[in-house]
């Protein structure tokens, strides 16, 4: 039977520097997908700010589980033994309900966060999913949504973006007089400038690595495009620097802050790094004046709304748990399913053959006749069938489930070495 195999790792068990190393693009993402499905894997890939996991449907699990590790160590540039401990590998039932709790939003550092349906979905699409990924992915989707329309799990701060202007808040009290520079023209980014400008904030300039895309979200905010390369020249004038680039290093340099702080007459400058990897030189946090947070600091600010929202965690964990044993059931029925066809189709063929050997005595019967004698018998066949076939599928999602399809194989020849589907006994 093909197992469901997943080895990952997030914030939960591991640092944003080990983390950033294992981080990969939606397209690298995708690459990585395609080379395990080279080598016989359903593969897909789910890396965001949060997490870095792979999904894999394999005959052999415990294989499936060493080729994903060595890939994210190789990802890493480290040793398989020095990430180990930081990778969770969880198998069928235990896989499954992580990505659903994922998709629902109750694996995220901030509970029910909006975005990380559209990276489930976005991963799936990217990845080379087959028959039991495929299933998975949509079951988790599903789940995503249900969560949300049936609970108030998403309720602000809804995102790592919304938790960053609430931190920002947090700081200066009132950011009616704050300016803020963004670099980072994408989703993130425009989420955190809403979530900012929503508790008054003034967006005064926008960086990106793709110029239109900026000065379309400059625009937006009554704000500035700026280049990437050019970031020096307006971080005295802000106060608040927000960054969320998908760039492979640093984009915001240690020493163009401490540049910008000496003409900023005291005024602290306050930094928040939402990107996996890393934007900000972590070596701007030992610069007086400077205020630098990554992703991983924003656990208290999700820490203060959970409280409010514990009942509506309860109850999406109820639904990503039920999605979770709608998948397992219809896994489990995988091994007993092609028992029941084959079971049904060597029946049916005793049926054939046995009216064949009787149509000699059936032809003086008239058309009505022969179709009332064809009813009887089916009818005959499928009572017959029907408590082995009940039995069967009670069985599959239990452990003894392998071993009742394998006993009905036995016990009717079906699927012998000759490639029949079973032996018509002789009389």
């Amino acid at each position: 039977m093909t197992s469901l195999v997943l080895i990952g790792t997030s914030y939960r068990i591991a640092p944003v520097e080990l983390r950033e190393k294992m981080a990969v693009t939606e397209e690298r993402a995708g690459e990585l997908a395609r080379v395990l499905a080279a080598d016989g894997y359903e593969a897909v890939c789910l890396s965001t700010c949060n997490r870095t996991e792979l999904y894999l449907a394999a005959e052999d699990p415990a294989v499936a589980e060493r080729t994903g590790v060595a890939l994210l160590a190789g990802i890493a540039g480290l040793d398989t033994d020095e990430v180990l401990p930081r990778l969770y590998r969880l198998h069928d039932e235990a896989a499954a309900l992580h990505l659903f709790r994922v998709a629902a939003g109750l694996d995220s550092l901030v509970p029910g966060e909006a975005e990380i349906l559209g990276q489930v979905r976005g991963a799936a699409e990217q990845g080379a999913p087959g028959r039991l990924l495929d299933r998975l992915f949509s079951q988790a989707l599903h789940a995503g949504r249900k969560a949300r329309a049936e609970t108030a799990i998403g309720e602000s701060p809804a995102s790592v973006s919304s938790a960053a202007a609430a931190l920002a808040e947090q700081v200066f009290g009132d950011l009616c007089s704050s300016s803020v520079l963004l670099v980072g023209a994408g989703k993130v980014g425009e989420l955190a400038a809403r979530s900012l400008a929503a508790r008054g904030a003034r967006i005064a300039f926008v960086a990106g690595r793709r110029r239109e895309r900026a000065e379309e979200v400059a625009r937006e905010f009554r704000g500035r495009a700026v280049a990437i390369d050019g970031l020096a020249e307006v971080l005295s004038q802000v106060d608040v620097v927000v960054s969320s680039t998908s760039a492979p290093g640093t984009v915001v340099r240690s020493q163009d802050v401490a540049q910008a702080v000496g003409g900023r007459r005291g005024r602290p400058l306050f930094l928040i790094d939402l990107a996996v990897p890393r934007d900000v030189d972590s070596v701007v946090n030992e610069i007086d004046g400077c205020y630098l947070y990554d992703i991983d600091d924003l656990e208290a600010v999700v820490a203060e709304t959970l409280a409010g929202r514990r009942r509506e965690a309860e109850r999406a964990e109820e639904i990503a748990s039920e999605e979770a044993e709608r998948f397992c059931a219809w896994h489990a029925s995988l091994d007993v399913v092609p028992a029941i066809a084959s079971l049904r189709a060597w029946a049916e063929e005793v049926r054939a053959a046995e009216l064949a050997k009787a149509d000699g005595r059936l032809a003086r019967l008239s058309d009505g006749e022969r179709r009332v004698v064809e009813t009887v018998t089916a009818a005959i066949v499928n009572k017959l069938l029907h408590p082995p076939t009940v039995r069967l599928k009670e069985a599959a999602v239990t452990a003894d489930g392998s071993s009742y399809a394998d006993a009905v194989r036995d016990l009717f020849g079906l699927g012998d070495d000759d490639g029949s589907q079973g032996r018509i006994p002789r009389q």
